[in-house]
């Protein structure tokens, strides 16, 4: 093993070389960083929230809101589908987690059955579709949605949520924020250097969803009082200045997720609203329910509140518009931020937060500093006592060690913790801990009665084995931990995992390349370890 091939030479001088050019950017200054040509690497690592201060959100997906609000859509499709094909019907609600609706003629319950088994929902890529449709007592059909497409409909809202969060913490100007899944539908939100977590949270939790609905202005006034409106039709509170709130069809004509863009603008009178543009989509049916709805009103309606009710005057076929209301050119311009990033699919709830002060974050790497160089320093004084000359080619190898891994967490983009600080300063124990079994095999080998160069070769051979054994368990802990550990345990586990599998690495290859060198050199007739 002690041979020097070429390629153990290539291999070694290829990680020091690494470790030298990405490791380089976290030493420099921002402004000789900056003046750096192009090619050369400007990655560095990332603070963690505990370092450099910053706010900490634990939101949770409100999945039992979207699965109320695909009911409430899947009911209003039930009932234009069986008002357009004219079948009479009574009783259409939901009933806890089904759509529950009762067939007048007898004779229409199989036509009703057939046409809303098909029309309903989406369909499966296995097959089918989202819904089951089945008869129930007293002329009842019953239409609930397979529980495999309520947990992908689940699932697929926490996804789209972090992309959406992400979107708007990029348009705030936060650096480096993570945005982690934690469970089935938590969402653990960290922005280092964002001091002010309530604004984080007004940017982040507001659903933004936008829906344009025509108001429905034939039910008097009595009949509202009364609380007497039509099945399909809702009431909504108002933020206008005309109506304290509006009657209006609870399907929406056009969405939020119809826009291509909103932008803060300002009226002729200089007051702030936003311009919106719609996709191809909206355009058209923004266009024909214009045209047919000429001198009615139309809400304009944000997160089931009424912000304007304008009256339509003319067709819009151009595909864009304006939304008034009694905005400030703060409001507008966060609600133009809201409707560019998308609604949310479900309401966030807001479980935990914190803010970390940039104060303690400096404190906490000063302390990390601190506690890495006394590590180090114990560690290679141990190891001189303990082994010489070899213990100087180990700590060498633990210079290089750190250098890999700072190299690999910089050109990925990780993160640095607290807790992968501590991850750093056990991995120097792991990779000193390699360098001990070696030498202690190689001393063993001397003391039966091998020559220094075949018992340096057998303590490299026979350690070999319970290193890789030992560091295996290390490396599947510190997967298990990454994939199932948030926040602190996943820095902790990351920093452990490239830790490992560097130290294994060096102290194993580098000191061996470093050990052959010294005998090819200097032809030793006893080892300095015995």
């Amino acid at each position: 093993m002690l041979e020097l091939t070429r390629w153990k030479i290539i291999l070694v001088l290829g990680s020091l070389l690494f470790g030298l050019i990405f490791t380089l950017p976290n030493l420099l200054p921002s402004g000789v960083l900056a003046s750096l040509p192009s090619w050369a690497p400007h990655e560095r690592l990332s603070l963690g929230l505990d370092l450099q201060g910053g706010s900490y959100l634990l939101l949770e997906v409100d999945t039992n809101a979207l699965k109320q609000e695909r009911l409430t859509n899947l009911t209003e499709d039930a009932r234009t589908k069986l008002r357009n094909d004219q079948v009479a019907f009574t009783d259409l609600g939901v009933v806890g987690d089904t759509i529950s609706v009762r067939i007048t003629d007898p004779g229409q319950i199989a036509a009703a059955t057939s046409l809303l088994n098909t029309s309903l929902g989406e369909p499966l890529r296995t097959g089918g579709r989202d819904v089951t449709v089945r008869d129930g007592p007293d002329q009842h059909i019953l239409v609930s949605f397979v529980s495999a497409a309520a947990d992908a409909a689940a699932s697929d809202a926490v996804t789209r949520s972090i992309e959406i969060i992400r979107k708007r913490i990029d348009a705030l100007g936060a650096k480096e924020p993570s945005i982690t899944q934690q469970g089935a539908n938590r969402i653990v939100v960290e922005a280092p250097g964002e001091s002010d977590p309530e604004k984080l949270k007004a940017v982040i939790g507001k659903t933004a969803k936008l829906t344009f609905q025509m108001v429905d202005a034939d039910v008097p006034a009595s009949d509202l009082g009364a609380g007497r409106i039509p099945p399909d039709d809702e009431v909504l509170a108002s933020d206008d200045r005309y109506a304290p709130a509006y009657v209006v069809k609870k399907r929406a004509v056009v969405t939020g997720e119809m826009l291509t863009s909103a932008q803060l603008s300002h009226d002729e009178n200089g007051a702030p609203d936003i311009a919106f543009t719609f996709n191809g989509q909206g355009t058209t049916r923004f266009a024909a329910v214009t045209a047919e709805n000429i001198g009615k009103p139309f809400a304009i309606v944000l997160d089931k509140r009424v912000i304007s009710a304008p009256r339509i005057n003319s067709a819009i076929p151009g595909g864009s518009g304006q939304i008034t209301g009694n905005f400030t050119e703060d409001s507008a311009h966060d609600l133009a931020l809201l409707l560019t990033s998308g609604a949310l699919p479900a309401p966030l709830n807001v479980v935990e937060q914190h803010t970390v002060g940039a104060e303690l974050g400096a404190d906490a790497v000063k302390a990390g500093q601190l506690s890495i160089l006394i590590g180090a320093a114990l560690i290679f004084a141990f190891i001189l006592l303990a082994y010489g000359l070899f213990g100087g080619f180990a700590a060498l190898a633990l210079i290089v060690n750190g250098l890999i891994i700072v190299g690999f967490m910089s050109v990925f983009h990780a993160t640095l913790t607290l807790p992968g600080i501590a991850g750093l300063v056990l991995t120097l124990a792991v990779a000193v801990d390699a360098n001990v079994l070696i030498y202690e095999r190689m001393r063993d080998e001397v003391r039966g009665g091998r020559p220094p160069m075949s018992a340096a070769d057998a303590g490299f051979t026979r350690a070999l084995t319970t290193i890789i054994d030992a560091n295996v368990t290390t490396v599947v802990a510190a997967v298990i931990m990454f994939n199932l550990g948030a926040g602190p345990v996943k820095g902790f586990a990351l920093t452990l995992l490239i830790g490992v599998l560097s130290s294994v690495f060096t102290a194993v290859l580098f000191t061996q390349v470093l050990i052959g060198w010294w005998f090819r050199t200097f032809h030793p007739k006893k080892l300095p370890i015995t």
